[in-house]
């Protein structure tokens, strides 16, 4: 026997596997069955397979909105010989969900018995239930029949079954969705329809809108069961990044009785929440003492709707026990979505803009299919009518045709050598019948080819037009929300303490000052009060040694702000994310807001309020190369950030000024030259170019400043060791870019230029130097001299301080007088000014 055992297993084929390696595909396969097979809904129609096999089941068997009712154990038992071959629990609790209005925005079947209930009761068996499809499901199916969707084989090949279904409407996010795969899970609230076909119309009129805008058409989920959405962070969020918290409320009135105790009556409960054991939940609070203001809990609902009371104690406070609800129980709850949906056969988090594009594009496909469709039936019916005519024309010689042919065989070949037909056309010739040969007919049949030449001109039309499907997407679900929408059910509030932030920052002017090590932070722009030309200023913040603030300018709180930075790569935050710091405070690490490298800094700031199609952005680096690029090439919100403009080897990114296009740019260096051109000299580039030369750098030379020149503005010079003068443009003769520029001012008598900057007169001027000192003085306080003029003490800077940069501010009244020097010595020292202005005038070497 023993020998007989081993014989037959020397003879067996052993196959030999690695455990962990069949292990880990059995458990992939099974994954991606769960998630794809089973578990979570195609983008396109919003349904998992089982939905989308009870419903086409349904509409197979016509079981249609005018039709009876029928046994719900007749339809589960077709779905499961048919299509689904799994448990008949499994399918059945899917359609009865779909039937429930309280788990459904809009029932996909109408139920007929019982069906479960809010309190959690269980749906009565099958065997006693009935179901036919509602009129909205309807919509799921349009058109099926006209090759709009693919079709698969079923389980046993025996049948063909959609891989999704038409869905004339947005149901995804009309019913949303919950379900938990492997590894995965989704949770999609249901929304408004009549605001969802809004959007998905907002988003056909204007491809490039914006979650915002999106939300201005659904503000929210709109569940079924109502309650009150508190807040919108959490939705915005959800829609922008496909994950968000939404807090969803009990709606609840505090009502005074007869005899003067007061009552909570609640008329909606949050999704999905169980009435049964809510209320079981409060009455064990109330036993165990954590609430102890309710005296009694009475449940009045009925299929007019919901009606719980909750009568107050005398001496108990009914806004208090109110509020222990909402924290202890399921009168508030946090709804946690996950805009998960199978695209394109894989799992994927959607933000709203990206859900709705899908369906759009889905939709556009399903019309160019139907009509693909109808072009073709439209087509051959008009091939064989072309035919009929022919007959009609000649009927006397066809009828001589047929009458001496044997059959009909060679009547049709005959037919098709006489009058050049083909086998179609001449078949139906042979089948007509008799009454088809009077007039009447044939002017009907004429009739018929002029209609079938309408349409089939038509339908080459709407092929060969996008927008003509956008506008028929557009139409047919304008159409629908017509006939289905209803007003909203959940209420949306504003809550106290809610980190809303659009809602929540005023809008206000601020000051943005960033430093050489990249600590940024914004103040008020209060906090620097005006003082008088030449004061010592005030302190502007504590600071790490030896660090320098390097840029500063006035924004509101709610402009964009781009940072550039030496390696030439651009991020975008709003104003109001930089946190708010004191005057002595060092502020917040760039690092901290922004995914910047450890040897990336941040060079430059500028404000954006928006980004318009016809501003541009010039950009110098310290080398002198300049790039001309359009202010929308920038407009994304990209963490990672974007390339501003690839650099020379040791060369960095230093300024970058906003302008219309069509203005003149004055750049600047520390060795006293200057340069004035037209920008349209730099040809407008792509984001990766690396840019041109502004002017001809002399051996140790940099770039110090560049400004954009203004009518009426006025070209202020500071040097390092605190002189300044105000200049006219005109001094500056326009040149071509990449001359060697001219003479700006006398570095070797009056020290090294610190920065320039075009101002007005009525402007206040910030001035900043290496110490982390800041002063705040009118313009009008600075003398305007020519050219290479030594100018005026704008600052006094002690020992080694020197400035290191300026910024304009808007002209406030003086508030605040700091220590000065005597008048005397400014004006000697003014007078000083003046006689040299006119030497160096004359020495001037261009």
């Amino acid at each position: 026997m023993d020998n007989e055992r081993n014989e037959q297993l020397n003879n067996a084929k052993i196959i030999d596997v690695d455990l962990q390696n069949e292990m880990r595909k059995s458990f992939l396969d099974y994954s991606m069955s769960v998630i794809v097979a089973r578990a979570l809904p195609d983008v396109r129609d919003g349904l998992k397979p089982v939905h989308r096999r009870i419903l086409y089941t349904m509409y197979e068997r016509g079981l249609e909105p005018s039709k009876p009712y029928h046994k719900c154990a007749d339809t589960v038992g077709s779905v499961l010989g048919a299509y689904h071959p799994h448990g008949d629990a499994s399918v059945y609790d899917a359609m009865v969900r779909l039937a429930q209005d309280f788990s459904m925005r809009y029932m996909l079947v109408d139920g007929h018995g019982n069906f479960g209930s809010v309190d959690g009761d269980p749906p009565a068996a099958y065997r006693y239930t009935e179901a036919r499809m509602s009129k909205i499901s309807m919509d799921m199916l349009t058109d099926i029949d006209k090759d709009t969707v693919d079709f698969i084989p079923n389980y046993d090949d025996r049948l063909k079954e959609p891989v999704v279904l038409p869905s004339r409407f947005p149901n995804l996010l009309v019913n949303g969705s919950s379900g938990i795969a492997v590894g995965m899970a989704t949770n999609i609230p249901p929304h408004n329809l009549g605001e969802t076909i809004d959007a998905v119309c907002m988003l056909i009129d204007n491809p490039d809108a914006e979650v915002a805008d999106l939300m201005e058409c659904i503000p929210g989920p709109d569940f079924p069961t109502g309650g009150i959405i508190m807040g919108r962070s959490g939705i915005r969020a959800a829609y922008a990044t496909g994950k968000g918290k939404i807090t969803v409320r009990a709606k609840t009135e505090i009502v005074e009785g007869k005899n003067g105790r007061f009552k909570i009556v609640v008329t909606e409960l949050p999704y999905q929440v169980n009435k049964a054991r809510l209320i079981e939940h409060i009455a064990d609070l109330v036993k165990d003492k954590k609430i102890e203001g309710i005296s009694n809990i009475e449940d009045h609902s009925d299929r007019q709707g919901m009606h719980i009371e909750i009568d107050i104690k005398r001496d108990a406070s009914p806004q208090i026990v109110l509020n222990q609800l909402f924290s202890f129980t399921q009168m508030q709850v946090t709804f946690g979505a996950i805009m998960l949906a199978i695209v394109d056969g894989e799992p994927k988090i959607l933000s709203l803009k990206e859900m709705l594009k899908c369906y759009i594009d889905f939709q556009e496909d399903v019309i160019r299919r139907r009509t693909e469709f109808d072009l073709k039936k439209a087509q051959d019916r008009a091939h064989i009518l072309e035919g009929l005519k022919i007959a009609l024309d000649f009927i006397d010689e066809v009828i001589a045709i047929i009458r001496h042919s044997k059959d009909l065989p060679t009547a049709r070949t005959a037919l098709m050598e006489r009058f050049g037909l083909d086998e179609v056309q001449a078949q139906a010739i042979v089948q007509m019948r008799l009454g088809q040969l009077t007039n009447m007919e044939q002017a009907k049949i004429e009739d018929e080819i002029a209609a079938l030449h309408a349409k089939i001109k038509e339908f080459m039309e709407i092929l060969a037009s996008e927008t003509r499907k956008l506008e028929i997407v557009k139409e047919e679900l304008l159409a629908i929300r017509n006939k289905y929408a209803d007003p909203r059910r959940t209420e949306i509030c504003a809550i106290s303490g809610e980190v809303d932030i659009e809602d929540l920052i005023p809008q206000e002017e601020c000051v943005l000052t960033l430093t050489q090590f990249g600590y940024v932070k914004r103040l008020s722009v209060d906090t620097y009060k005006i003082q008088r030309r030449g004061g010592r200023g005030v302190s502007g913040m504590s600071r790490r040694e030896e660090d320098v603030a390097t840029e500063m300018f006035i924004i509101n709180s709610h402009d964009y702000v781009l940072f550039f930075t030496d390696k030439g790569r651009v991020y975008r935050l709003k104003c109001y994310e930089v946190p708010e710091g004191s005057r002595q405070s060092k502020g917040i690490n760039i690092a901290n807001l922004l995914p910047i490298s450890p040897d990336e800094k941040v060079t430059s700031m500028i404000r954006v309020p928006e980004f318009d199609e016809d501003k541009y952005l010039i950009m110098v680096t310290r080398q002198g190369i300049i790039k001309r690029i359009a202010l929308n090439a920038y407009n994304t919100a990209r963490k990672g950030g974007l390339i501003a403009l690839e650099l020379n080897e040791g060369d960095e990114l230093a300024w970058v000024r906003m302008t219309d296009g069509n203005q003149q740019v004055i750049v600047a260096t520390k060795k006293g030259v200057a340069i004035r051109f037209n920008e349209t000299d730099v040809r407008e580039m792509g984001r990766q170019a690396r840019g041109v030369k502004a002017l001809k750098l002399k051996e140790g030379d940099c770039v110090v400043g560049m400004s954009v020149v203004r009518e009426g503005g006025l070209v202020l010079t500071v040097s390092e060791t605190g002189y300044g003068r105000l200049s006219s443009p005109d001094d500056y003769r326009v040149q071509s870019r990449g001359g060697k520029g001219l003479t700006n001012y006398h570095v070797e008598k009056y020290g090294d230029v610190a920065a320039i900057k075009v101002v007005d007169l009525d402007d206040d001027i910030i001035i900043i130097s290496q110490e982390g000192i800041i002063i705040r003085i009118a313009a009008e306080s600075i003398r305007v001299c020519s050219r290479p003029s030594k100018g005026v003490t704008v600052m006094k800077v002690n020992g080694d301080d020197k400035v290191v940069t300026i910024a304009r501010a808007p002209h406030e009244a003086e508030e605040e007088i700091s220590e000065t020097e005597n008048e005397t010595e400014e004006t000697a020292q003014d007078n000083s000014v003046e006689q040299e202005t006119t030497a160096e005038e004359n020495k001037e070497n261009e």
